[in-house]
């Protein structure tokens, strides 16, 4: 279906880690980068899913990843009003320095939580999608997440779901009015 969907066109396509987007990049004129939302998902829902906290205790790993990739986001809230050029340089020197970091944090803290868990899972996720997740540094007209894309299909999507319950014409006519 991308193949289909992206026939001819060129430029940057910002995904999240869908394998499906792959060939469609490789064979057409098509840099493709990251959307650090669904990576920064995952940490949260490791976080939700880890044993409730009580007071004194360490903060989870999932915990430490969030505030890690919530300073990449603190970076782009002060940077979205620049021009382009200067947004890339402000990120080679206030987000890349956070990157390097993160990188190595996950490094180090992938052989140390259980592969089960959802933690590890998003530390992979992570690390898998690291060249393309960094991809918006590298020019200033692109964004760290592709979450205003998803917010313009969002009533598509939650009404493809809406409307598998019209099951007869006149339910889907009022559906439809309403």
């Amino acid at each position: 279906v991308p193949l289909r969907l992206l026939d001819g066109f060129e430029g940057v396509l910002q995904t999240d880690g869908y394998a499906g987007y792959n060939r469609v990049c490789r064979e057409n004129t098509i840099t493709r980068i990251g959307c650090w939302d669904p990576a920064r998902r995952k940490f949260v829902e490791a976080s939700k899913a880890a044993p409730t906290k009580k007071k004194g205790t360490k903060v989870s790993k999932a915990d430490v990843a969030i505030g890690k990739i919530r300073k990449l986001y603190a970076i782009e809230k002060r940077i979205k009003d620049l021009p382009a050029a200067e947004k890339t340089q402000q990120r080679q020197q206030l987000a890349q320095p956070v990157l390097d970091d993160l990188k190595a944090w996950l490094e180090k803290n992938s052989t140390r939580v259980p592969r089960d868990s959802l933690t590890y899972k998003a530390i992979q996720y992570t690390l898998n999608q690291w060249d393309l997740l960094t991809g918006y540094c590298q020019d200033g007209k692109l964004h760290i997440s592709n979450v205003l894309a998803e917010n313009a299909i969002r009533p598509f999507a939650v009404g493809r779901k809406n409307w598998l319950f019209a099951d007869t014409p006149r339910g889907a006519k009022a559906s439809a009015t309403v």
